[in-house]
């Protein structure tokens, strides 16, 4: 592994280091989760640099200080684990190595000698966790590089690294600035969270390779909103990679090649020549009204995560913004943003958007989409997912909820928006957001804000199965839905999209989950008010017959999906779209659910 910059002391060579020097072809396959082909230096994350804190405590303190060290040990447990599940999904040398390095590291964190040692330094000498793992980390390490057998040296780079885990799951050090970079680097992490994903800037880093995580998860969703190719799932890369090497990522393929040889790199470069002119062909629907063949229309819009998305959806030919996630402000910051700062933000991509529509979703922290600012506000859950989170959040705290609403209005005079709410499951929420609206538009315009008279439309996100059960109720207080099938599949089959140990079960076709769907649109139709899929599979081709049989005509999707989504449409038909629709919905079965549809799209490409 590549070094970090720490006050510790490292052995000048060991065996792992004359391993990394190896420049020999090394090919491993992981989850493709975010398409294309980049060629570029490899940048090994350290998850930032390290500064470790050093003070001494008052006896108080030591039981707490004990505590803290107590869970930085079972968390730091907790990662190997996954690392080695995920390991045990390879097969060859390679794998096995991993395994036995990951066992050693379980077999360090729960060694008397070494947490004893740890432990009585924050009991005796009164240190607090991190300087004491830093300390003791030193004394084993200097005796391992005392010893004339280069494997026990080698043990010293194992110390350190497990003392270097315990240190960042101390000081919360979850994210790396990626500052510095060689342009089209590519970030190689045990694990990339949304909020490292957000830091990545398209125009430096080409792509990423994560140890951990699933197609579904929020990373991946980012990956793709950005164009990052992205391969999830390869334990095995870090140990063997080193910043600056060469390093080819096959998004589509979930392919990964460390040292390519000339002839794989001039066979890729051809690859992604090829998928560069399919690209500039793509883009020559920029304009094209997304038209079946029986000439209805659908609306294409775009997800963004980060105001600099508006720029790349204007080039994609999106209509407007279908779901504009406003996380982006809360993430990477210990401050949460006031009200001017987020009216700036949202004044600077509804002007961009030049009157095209944008949907706002209101903050919807929590999950896997952690915001630092809010650590403290709320005991921590112990189950994020079913938690305090999005919309429920919001209303607990409504003195945060009422600054973003009194930002959202003040912005609504640069340009059309509607407000959108995650994770709704009562009609209640609605209502009570309704009033708070209320109640902040009257206290802006007693402070002589322009507020237009018209509020903005106010829309629910069905993304659990008690919204789409209770659709029609919802249907009543709501001026539109939007259908978030990302959380809408995990909630119904019970699957934690995040956790690569059960991410497989994933399946958005599952018939329970085309029936909630189904009955939503039913409901909003019968309402006579606006329903449209924001969710990945609308920006997935594969899925769009299914969705335009089951009644959607507004869909909203990464911004880099929509000349592929556009040119699908142009070669659909509703009619037969609907035929299919009914044969499908009739299943019982995911799998034959997956043929009848992928029949449906090989007659589609083939005529």
């Amino acid at each position: 592994m590549t070094d970090r910059k720490t006050d510790m002391e490292r052995p000048e060579e060991n065996y792992a280091s004359i391993l990394q020097r190896q420049e020999d072809e090394k090919l491993f396959q992981g989850l493709g989760v975010s398409p294309g082909i980049v060629i570029g230096p490899v940048y090994v994350s350290a998850a930032s640099e390290i500064s470790v804190p050093d003070y001494s405590l008052a006896t108080r303190d030591l039981d707490r200080e004990l505590n803290r060290l107590d869970c930085a040990i079972e968390e730091a447990q907790e990662q190997v684990l996954k690392l080695k599940r995920k390991g045990e999904d390879n097969h060859g040398e390679s794998a096995e190595e991993l395994s036995l390095l990951l066992d050693a590291h379980l077999q360090m964190l729960a060694s008397k000698s070494m947490i004893g040692g740890i432990r009585a330094r924050i009991q005796t000498g009164r240190k607090n966790a991190e300087a004491a793992v830093m300390a003791e980390a030193k004394q084993i390490m200097a005796r391992f590089a005392k010893m004339d057998d280069p494997y026990l040296q080698g043990k010293a780079q194992e110390v350190r690294e497990v003392a270097l885990r315990l240190i960042r799951n101390l000081i919360k050090a979850t994210s790396d600035s990626y500052t510095g970079l060689k342009k089209g680097s590519i970030i190689l992490a045990e694990d990339i969270t949304p909020a490292d994903t957000a830091q990545m800037d398209p125009g430096t880093v080409g792509g990423f390779v994560a140890a951990l995580g699933g197609p579904e998860g929020h990373t991946a969703i980012m990956a793709r909103s950005l164009g990052l190719p992205a391969v999830l799932g390869i334990p095995d890369l870090i140990s063997v990679a080193e910043t600056s090497q060469t390093i080819i990522v096959d998004g589509s393929r979930g392919l990964v090649i460390l040292n390519p040889t000339d002839e794989r790199l001039k066979d890729y470069r051809k690859r992604a020549k090829a998928e560069a002119d399919e690209n500039h062909a793509l883009a020559g629907l920029r304009f094209t009204r997304a038209l079946t063949l029986d000439e209805i229309e659908l609306n294409l819009h775009a997800n963004i995560e980060l105001p600099r998305e508006t720029e790349i959806a204007l080039h994609q030919g999106a209509e407007g913004i279908g779901l504009l996630r406003t996380e982006f402000m809360f993430m990477n910051r210990e401050q949460l943003p006031d009200e001017e700062e987020q009216y700036q933000t949202l004044s600077t991509i509804l002007e961009a958007m030049d009157g095209r529509p944008v949907t706002i979703r209101t903050l919807d922290a929590g999950g896997e989409k952690l915001v630092q600012a809010l650590d403290g506000l709320d005991p921590k859950a112990i189950n994020p997912a079913l938690g305090l989170r999005a919309v429920r959040l919001s209303l607990k705290h409504s003195d945060l909820f009422k600054q973003q609403l009194a930002a959202i209005l003040r912005a609504s005079l640069r340009g059309p928006l509607r407000i959108l709410l995650p994770l709704v499951t009562t009609a209640g929420e609605i209502r009570q957001t309704r009033r708070l609206l209320k109640e902040v538009a009257d206290e802006l315009r007693a402070k002589g804000y322009k507020i237009p008279e018209q509020l903005p439309p106010v829309g629910a996100m069905i993304e659990v199965p008690a919204a789409a059960l209770a659709a029609d109720g919802l249907a009543r207080v709501a001026d539109f839905f939007a259908i978030g099938t990302n959380d809408l599949t995990m909630y119904t089959l019970a699957i934690d999209r995040a956790d690569d140990q059960v991410a497989y079960l994933y399946n958005p076709l599952h018939p329970a989950v085309l029936r909630l769907i189904e009955m939503t649109v039913r409901s909003a139709n019968f309402a006579g008010i606006p329903v449209s899929v924001c969710g990945e599979v609308a920006g997935d081709i594969r899925y769009l017959p299914l969705l335009v049989g089951l009644g959607i005509r507004d869909l909203s999707m990464s911004a880099h999906s929509l000349p592929r989504v556009k040119k699908r449409a142009l070669a659909l038909s509703v009619e037969e779209a609907k035929r299919r629709t009914e044969k499908i919905m009739a299943q019982n079965d995911p799998i034959r659910i997956a043929t009848l549809l992928e029949d449906f799209n090989d007659n589609i490409q083939a005529g």
